[in-house]
């Protein structure tokens, strides 16, 4: 089951730029509700999770999540919080395709003996909804052919299940499953905060936004 959504999330994405073309503005509004959404799993379920028991050097790895995001980011220029720049008939992206495939294996791996598996599944598949849509519209405007973009967008839909699998069977990963999750955070919070955080173009207030931003928490808090 954790599979197949992890993989249905990506699936739904893709659907949505092919079949609907959304507007950025649409595609903003599923971005700070995602943002919200998973800020608040991660404050709710994974923070008192990895601050239980004796480890008083966790934060440090919460640390190293954000600098590797920061890293990531600059290969996919943002594209995890909404920052498309994109121009017709551009190369095929491959710094944003590789930085979003790293992006989705971490991320795919504390699902594995998760004590809120639940929680963090539906937080990474609403993260991914919008990933994807920036993904396959960065295909729709480049240069390569439409079932080399749709082998692409199926591998971008198993590294996550590929980062779970990992987190199951991996010795190394399963010892250290705090200290990753706790990357993991840091990686969230950069995301999410910038989602959230950052002004809009004008520095006016953006009332849908702000809504989504608001439906994203409480369906968080209720679920």
């Amino acid at each position: 089951m954790t599979y197949i959504a992890l993989i249905f999330s990506v699936l739904i994405g893709v659907v949505i730029v092919y079949g609907f073309k959304p507007s950025n503005k649409s595609v903003q509004l599923l971005l700070a509700f995602s943002g919200a959404y998973l800020l608040s799993i991660t404050i709710l379920h994974l923070f008192p999770e990895i601050y239980i028991g004796d480890n008083e050097n966790i934060g440090l790895f919460i640390i190293l999540g954000l600098l590797l995001q920061l890293i990531l980011d600059f290969f996919s220029k943002g594209a995890e919080h909404g920052h498309m720049h994109i121009q017709d008939d551009i190369a095929f992206p491959w710094s944003l395709f590789l930085s979003l495939g790293i992006h989705a294996f971490m991320e795919g791996i504390p699902l594995a003996h998760n004590h809120h598996h639940e929680h963090l599944l539906w937080a990474i598949v609403i993260h991914k909804i919008p990933i994807a849509i920036i993904l396959a519209t960065f295909f729709v405007k480049s240069k390569i052919k439409k079932i080399h973009a749709v082998l692409f967008l199926l591998l971008f839909s198993l590294m996550s299940p590929m980062g779970s699998l990992a987190g199951e069977n991996i010795s190394f990963l399963i010892d250290y499953k705090k200290e990753i999750t706790a990357i993991i955070i840091g990686i969230f919070l950069h995301i999410s905060t910038i989602i959230l955080f950052e002004t809009s173009k004008d520095h006016k207030f953006n009332l849908l936004k702000f809504i989504a931003i608001l439906v994203g928490m409480v369906v968080a808090y209720i679920a």
